[in-house]
């Protein structure tokens, strides 16, 4: 149980951790790793290290399975690394977005539900755009550009740690909504990088989830205009991410059109 170190005096206080004998700490089966030194002002970005770069944290791990604090796990993790890797000789899984196969979908849903701001959001479409990632289509050879990061399940390959390193950059460079740059990374690996993306109702036979009040984590989310960044807003930038959004790209993007996006649920 990866925690940083707010969660982890929060954790002290409401439950018994307990100590092995090389003072690793313990809450039941789960050994806590609290991450010192945050990288990043936002705690979504940081919540992206541990997600992303697990091969990084664990270098001696050959398996991961990565789990959003929200889920609580019900089976055996060893059941589905053979459910999702080894059976049918995967070394990749993630589950498949429940509403979105198009990146330009998602983006679009992310403005309308305020999880970042919506002028970078459209800045790092609009540079994926011009590099050529189109909407997703049944002509493309994956069954949907957009995952639900709540659960990866991964080999520690040389190809994966790469495609991982690929994906953590564009988080790092652009907003951290990692599903944005999910299929975008996989685009420019030119069909390379292979994954099995499985069905979002799956979830219900893995994990049981705990819905949580949402709370946003920062003032950006709440921009819709590049102009609120400048004078006394200059302040709401990430200091020490996102320097993708900042830095003249280039090429001219004035003449990008974005695709239309129609709403494919309501939930979404």
């Amino acid at each position: 149980m990866v925690v940083d170190e707010v969660s982890l005096k929060f954790i002290k206080k409401n439950v018994t951790v307990r100590k092995d004998r090389d003072k690793g700490m313990w809450v039941g089966i789960w050994r806590l790793i609290p991450l010192k030194h945050l990288p990043y002002d936002e705690p979504r970005r940081n919540g992206k290290v541990p997600k992303i770069l697990t091969h990084r944290l664990f270098p001696e791990a050959q398996y991961s399975i990565w789990i959003d604090g929200k889920m609580e796990l019900i089976v055996d993790p060893l059941l589905i690394l053979e459910r999702y890797l080894w059976h049918d000789k995967h070394t990749y899984a993630i589950a498949r977005h429940k509403h979105h196969k198009s990146i330009y979908e998602e983006a679009d849903a992310n403005k309308r539900r305020k999880r970042y701001a919506r002028p970078l959001i459209d800045l790092q479409m609009n540079i994926y755009y011009y590099e050529g990632m189109e909407p997703w289509s049944l002509k493309k050879n994956t069954i949907s550009d957009v995952p639900e990061g709540a659960i990866i399940i991964r080999e520690h390959t040389a190809l994966n740690n790469l495609f991982n390193c690929l994906w953590f950059n564009e988080v790092n460079l652009f907003t951290p909504r990692d599903q944005l740059s999910f299929g975008y990374i996989v685009y420019r690996l030119r069909g390379l990088f292979k994954f099995f993306m499985f069905q979002n109702c799956e979830y219900n036979s893995l994990f049981v989830l705990h819905l949580h009040t949402r709370e946003h984590s920062s003032k950006v989310e709440w921009i819709k205009s590049l102009s609120e960044f400048k004078g006394n807003g200059s302040s709401m930038k990430e200091s020490r991410s996102g320097f993708g959004l900042w830095t003249p790209y280039p090429k001219n993007l004035d003449s990008v059109i974005l695709p239309p996006v129609v709403r494919t649920s309501k939930a979404g």
